[in-house]
C-alpha cells in the first residue's frame, strides 16, 4: 500500500519529504505533485524502479522519460545545450515546458530514448517538487501520471491512492493540480518542434510551432 503524506503546497513539511526521499533511495516509485499534474518519480539511479515506473505507466522503453531538475544549471549536467537553446530554455524555467535534447553522458543509456540518445528535461514551478528535488540532491526520473490507455493526467491524490495503491510506494498530497500536461518541445534538431501541446504557451517563448 502507497504511504501519503498530506503536506502544504507553498511551504510543505520537510520531514514528510525526508521520508519520501527515504523511499526514493530504497527504489520505490512516488507519485508527486508539479506545476501540471501530478507526475510518476523515481530514483535516477535504479533500473528497477525506473522499470516499475514504466509498467505503472504502460509505456515501454522508446517513451521519453523526463529528468526534473532543481535550476538551469542542473539541467545543463545532463543534456548537450548551445546558446541558442540557452536562452530559450531561461526564459522557459521554471514552468510546464518539457524539452527534449541530447543527452550528456551523465544519463544512463537506459533512460535516454534507444535510437537517438535524447532525454527529456524540465525545470518545475512547484514548490512540493523543488523542495524535494533540493532534499534529494540530484534529478529525478518521471513521467505524466497518465493511466494506461487513457488520455487524461490525473490531478487529485486521493484518486491516485485508488488507482494505484499496490503500484506505488508512496504519493505526495499537495491538493489539486492542473489537469494539463507539459508543453513538449523537441530541441534535438536544427529547428524546434512541437511534440505536445499542454500547459505552456510556446509563444510565450516566441515560438510559432505548428
Amino acid at each position: 500500500m502507497a504511504q501519503i503524506f498530506e503536506v502544504h503546497p507553498d511551504n510543505p513539511q520537510p520531514r514528510f519529504l525526508r521520508q519520501a526521499v527515504q523511499i526514493l533511495h530504497a527504489g520505490g516509485v512516488v507519485a508527486i505533485p508539479t506545476d501540471s499534474s501530478y507526475a510518476l518519480v523515481c530514483h535516477l539511479d535504479d533500473k528497477a524502479a525506473a522499470d516499475a515506473l514504466r509498467r505503472v505507466r504502460g509505456v515501454d522503453e522508446k517513451h521519453h522519460l523526463t529528468l526534473l531538475c532543481r535550476d538551469l544549471s542542473e539541467l545543463a549536467n545532463y543534456a548537450r545545450v548551445d546558446n541558442r537553446q540557452y536562452r530559450l530554455l531561461k526564459n522557459a524555467t521554471p514552468g510546464p515546458f518539457t524539452f527534449i535534447l541530447e543527452a550528456t553522458k551523465e544519463v544512463p543509456r537506459r533512460v535516454s530514448h534507444p535510437s537517438r540518445r535524447t532525454i527529456g528535461l524540465r525545470v518545475p514551478d512547484h514548490r512540493v517538487t523543488l523542495d524535494l528535488l533540493e532534499l534529494l540532491g540530484q534529478p529525478l526520473l518521471a513521467t505524466t501520471l497518465i493511466p494506461p490507455g487513457e488520455d487524461e493526467p490525473l490531478n487529485d491524490a486521493h484518486q491516485i491512492s485508488e488507482r494505484f495503491d499496490r503500484q506505488l510506494q508512496a504519493i505526495i498530497d499537495a491538493g489539486a493540480c492542473p489537469m494539463q500536461p507539459t508543453t513538449v518541445i523537441d530541441l534535438s534538431g536544427d529547428e524546434p518542434v512541437l511534440i505536445r501541446q499542454g500547459r505552456g504557451n510556446p509563444q510565450s517563448l516566441g515560438l510559432q510551432l505548428d
